[in-house]
């Protein structure tokens, strides 16, 4: 059975005491053991704080993006191997608002991927459909593309280390979450694809959903069968409703 993981990506929000105090209170939530691998993603310049705190916690700490590129004339990027010294464990490629906000295409998102593996970072690919692509009926053409292009770029061997979190982007942020039925069709689609290039791997890999997630339709989302966790948004930014999260 493959465990879970629950990851919380905190966005643009937070301060240095909101990330101590954070990354505190789920470390003492989870004093006797986490029921699930639990990761929290900061903005950077709180990257460093929250993997002090994590230290011999079962929380561990991801970065939002990581650059493409190992080092150079890069302003304004972060590096694998920066993200690995600090103590990072994840990094979250392709979020769909750095695909709509920053106009990354499924190339550079396949590119960071790579990069991140490079550095010993595990990526967290998010793939995912617009509302006019869902009512399009086009979600398993965006979503294949998506997966498909890191396959190319990557090799299935490198999903072995790899997770994917399915955000359906017209339910993030907006109070609207697909139907626990809705996810499990699209993490299905995108285990089949795996399952066609490696069964092990596809049987293996942590599919999350990420979309409006809180404590109160975690459970309902976390029971279908391909469902391996949550990638979650503003509900990872207060304690006990992460904490309850986690536990669902």
């Amino acid at each position: 059975m493959r465990n879970k993981l629950v990851a919380g990506n905190w966005k643009m929000f937070g301060s240095r005491a909101m990330t101590r105090s954070l990354v505190a209170g789920l470390a003492a939530e989870f004093a006797d053991g986490a029921p699930c691998e639990i990761a929290v993603c900061p903005p950077f310049p709180y990257l460093a704080e929250a993997c002090r705190g994590a230290e011999e916690t079962p929380v561990t700490v991801g970065a939002q993006d990581v650059s493409d590129q190992d080092e150079g004339a890069f302003t304004g990027q972060v590096s694998g191997a920066m993200l690995a010294e600090i103590g990072c464990r994840y990094a979250i490629v392709g979020h769909s608002e750095r695909r709509s906000l920053n106009g990354e295409g499924d190339a550079l998102v396949a590119a960071k991927f790579i990069a991140a593996q490079r550095h010993g970072l595990t990526p967290i690919l998010c793939v995912g459909e617009s509302l006019e692509e869902r009512e399009a009926e086009r979600t398993e053409e965006v979503v294949g593309r998506q997966v498909r292009a890191v396959l190319a770029a990557a090799g299935i061997e490198a999903f072995g280390r790899a997770v994917i979190a399915y955000e359906p982007i017209w339910a993030i942020g907006t109070g609207r979450t697909a139907s626990p039925e809705q996810a499990q069709a699209v993490h299905a689609f995108i285990r089949g694809l795996l399952r066609a290039e490696n069964a092990n791997i596809a049987d293996l890999i942590k599919v999350l959903y990420g979309g409006s997630v809180k404590s109160a339709n975690a459970a309902e989302i976390f029971a279908m069968p391909d469902v391996d966790g949550g990638l979650v948004g503003g509900a990872s930014l207060e304690v006990e409703g992460f904490a309850s999260i986690c536990r669902a």
